[in-house]
């Protein structure tokens, strides 16, 4: 909740800078202020002070700077909410009372976390029971030992589709609380709702504050139709805004000065078991920027330690572009490169915290891992191809707000191009001698009152148009799977990630999921009856009506596979590129509402530059070109 400004001002008049400080730091009288040794950063002269007058601290070898709740927030990790409710209990300041709907969406929070911590204590006695036998076998060969099983309270969800269930409602848990817990799969057709998790390994996944929210469940069968399936979003859990561990990994981290962040959940529990207990992990999906900030709350340059494969090599790519934008001096990221199949959970069990130590020391700066992606793409032999490079690189770093940090990346830059290509222009991004700034298609206009029109492409565009209709490329995704719902084998996960704004597109993805939850194998004509019982077939044929020309031949059930995977990708990727730019287009538009500057105005111009080539390999892809490389 908001707390009103005075309620913060009297917490802090209540409590001297230096006696919060002063609990985690050893302070000594220096004139006006206190005196210490940063706790931020290791240091054997004292840069760290205290002034109670302005309530403040400021450490001069770190720049770090703030009061008595950004303090607890850096050191401890804390949410600025917890932060003021540990310092107004230590103050003896009553914090306002709930109105009547607060408290009782609180009550009934609360009695969803109630419900989640039953649901845990019947998965940890299963796994205990005699249903539990090759679960348990499975993690002893993980080298999970019974103790580490119990500290982070693993489980296992027998295969009965009603077990958890008929646990709860014996409890008193009514249905709708189960199904609003996510534990339920229900739909319209459906008369008997069933347990989400049957014959999985369970994790469970703690917010901010330890409480259970949700659970991440390891399939056991071969057969599944996905090997790690997470609770949906429900009141307590967003996968996007949660870090797997973060509870536990919050003190570690400050103390170690660093948080690891790797793919999965034996990831984490791998590195804790060898000491590493600053480990946290994303929940099944590409890093987002809400979990990018918890990152950033324990360290200011947070490892990532992804597999060493193809796959982590992507998810680390990924990680690089939802970074670009939110990067600031002193915010980066580090990557932490492991050889080829292997992932921290291997290196951990095979070398031992040595072996981790010498990866972790040896990881990366962003800008390197930027550069790699780029390079990777193919050969640089021709001036063309070198031009791509550039093109490319000068794309991702438009992505960069702070302008000081887009200057020092922008050089680092086109210092390695020079390398490449000695002959190589160094202008690009230079003041030319008249004093005007340029980019590559000239001088940027210098009057702050003018503005870019949006071309006629854009103007049409979905991203531009609003209203109720459906995203072509969200229609295509959707109704490929609906054609071809074999394919939610390996993509379900994928699916769940995706950002959809239209209400049938995210009604159509919910029932995908749903029916890819039931672990029964599905067929064209399978998916058509279920159309028909859930009442959606004129909604489908209306999805459908969305689809571009040129991607119909995608929903023809006799394409070809390898072709329509590689389409599927391409359209997933275009469709994340587009939504990204389109975030980045209303940020470019506040800021240069806000700041009519050169520097916002060449923000929005490079953002509708990158939109247009968006839009045009969506024209393009109606008229049948094929473009592979978005």
């Amino acid at each position: 909740m908001r707390y009103p400004p005075q309620i913060l001002e009297e917490i802090r008049a209540r409590l001297p800078a230096s006696a919060v400080v002063g609990k985690r730091v050893r302070l000594k009288k220096a004139g006006r202020e206190w005196r210490g040794l940063s706790p931020f950063n290791a240091e054997k002269t004292p840069s760290f002070y205290v002034n109670d007058q302005k309530q403040f601290y400021h450490c001069f070898s770190s720049g770090k700077h703030g009061d008595i709740f950004s303090f607890l927030m850096e050191t401890e990790g804390l949410s600025f909410p917890e932060a003021v409710e540990r310092l107004a209990a230590e103050a003896g300041v009553t914090l306002p009372k709930m109105t009547r709907e607060d408290q009782e969406q609180e009550v009934r929070r609360n009695s969803l976390y109630d419900v989640m911590d039953l649901a845990t204590e019947f998965f940890e006695a299963s796994l205990k029971g005699r249903f539990g036998v090759k679960a348990r076998d499975y993690l002893a060969s993980r080298g999970l030992s019974p103790d580490t099983q119990a500290h982070f309270r693993i489980g296992y969800a027998p295969a009965d589709r009603y077990s958890l269930r008929d646990y709860l409602a014996a409890k008193g848990v009514p249905p709708e609380m189960m199904e609003e817990a996510g534990l339920l799969v229900t739909a319209e057709d459906l008369k008997v709702p069933y347990d989400r998790f049957r014959d999985r390994i369970m994790f469970p996944i703690s917010d901010v504050r330890g409480r259970i929210v949700a659970f991440g469940g390891r399939a056991m069968s071969a057969d599944a139709p996905a090997k790690y399936l997470n609770s949906p979003d429900t009141p307590l859990f967003n996968k996007g805004r949660l870090l797997y561990n973060y509870h536990l990994a919050r003190k570690p981290a400050h103390d170690r000065g660093t948080v690891i962040a790797v793919e999965g959940y034996v990831d984490v529990i791998s590195l804790s078991v060898a000491g590493f207990h600053n480990a946290v992990a994303p929940l099944g999906t590409a890093l987002t920027e809400d979990q990018l900030a918890l990152l950033w709350r324990l360290s200011d340059e947070p490892i990532l330690c992804f597999d060493g494969d193809k796959a982590g090599r992507r998810a680390a790519f990924r990680a690089v572009d939802t970074a670009l934008p939110n990067l600031s001096a002193g915010k980066s990221l580090r990557f932490a490169l492991l050889p080829e199949g292997q992932d921290p959970d291997d290196l951990a069990r095979e070398g031992g915290p040595a072996a981790v130590e010498r990866v972790l020391a040896s990881a990366r700066p962003l800008v390197d891992i930027l550069w790699a992606r780029e390079i990777e793409v193919g050969p640089l032999d021709t001036p063309e191809r070198r031009a791509g490079l550039e093109r490319r690189l000068r794309e991702s770093l438009a992505l960069i707000r702070d302008e000081t940090l887009k200057r020092y990346y922008r050089e680092d830059i086109e210092s390695r191009i020079s390398a490449l290509n000695p002959d190589s222009r160094q202008n690009r991004y230079q003041r030319q001698a008249g004093g005007a700034r340029w980019d590559r298609r000239g001088p940027l206009p210098t009057t702050p009152n003018a503005r870019l029109s949006v071309s006629p492409l854009l103007a049409q565009s979905t991203l531009f148009m609003g209203g109720t209709l459906e995203s072509p490329r969200e229609a295509v995704i959707l109704c490929v799977f609906l054609a071809h719902p074999e394919l939610l084998q390996n993509h379900a996960e994928v699916l769940a990630e995706i950002e959809l704004e239209g209400k049938a597109a995210q009604a159509f993805r919910r029932f995908l999921l749903d029916g890819a939850a039931s672990g029964e194998p599905v067929d064209a004509s399978v998916m058509q009856t279920r159309l028909e019982r859930a009442g959606l077939t004129q909604a489908a044929e209306k999805l459908t009506g969305q689809v571009r020309p040129g991607d119909r031949w995608m929903l023809d059930i006799h394409a070809d596979s390898l072709r329509l995977e590689d389409a599927l990708r391409q359209a997933i990727t275009l469709h994340r590129r587009a939504r990204t730019l389109h975030s980045e287009l209303r940020a470019a538009e506040r800021a240069l509402a806000e700041e009519d500057n050169e520097a916002n105005l060449a923000w929005l111009r490079e953002v509708q530059n990158q939109l247009s080539s968006v839009e045009g390999a969506e024209a393009d892809s109606d008229n049948g070109v094929v473009h592979r490389d978005h």
